[in-house]
């Protein structure tokens, strides 16, 4: 596995959006766990997840190749689904 220093500087999105909920959830748990106990790496590395939850993007994927985005289904799902549902004669 080799790390591409170049990709990792493109700033394309490959964070999907059940990682992005996860990345906040645990950013916002370590910032509020750092105010109690007073750790300054516990800070920085929450800010560090909100800050990649935020922006959809995360340098280390973006190095390794990596993506967590789903593929795109189509452009409006509810349209899909009234398709799917009405009987075809």
């Amino acid at each position: 596995m080799n790390f591409d220093v170049k990709r990792m500087v493109k700033f394309e999105h490959n964070i999907g959006v059940p990682e992005k909920k996860y990345r906040m959830i645990g950013g916002v748990a370590l910032v509020l766990a750092s105010l109690f106990t007073a750790k300054i790496l516990l800070i920085l590395v929450g800010m560090i997840l909100i800050a990649t939850a935020y922006s959809g993007w995360c340098p280390v994927y973006s190095g390794l190749n990596k993506s967590t985005l789903t593929p795109d289904g189509p452009a409006n799902p509810e349209s899909s689904t009234e398709e799917s549902e009405t009987p075809k004669e």
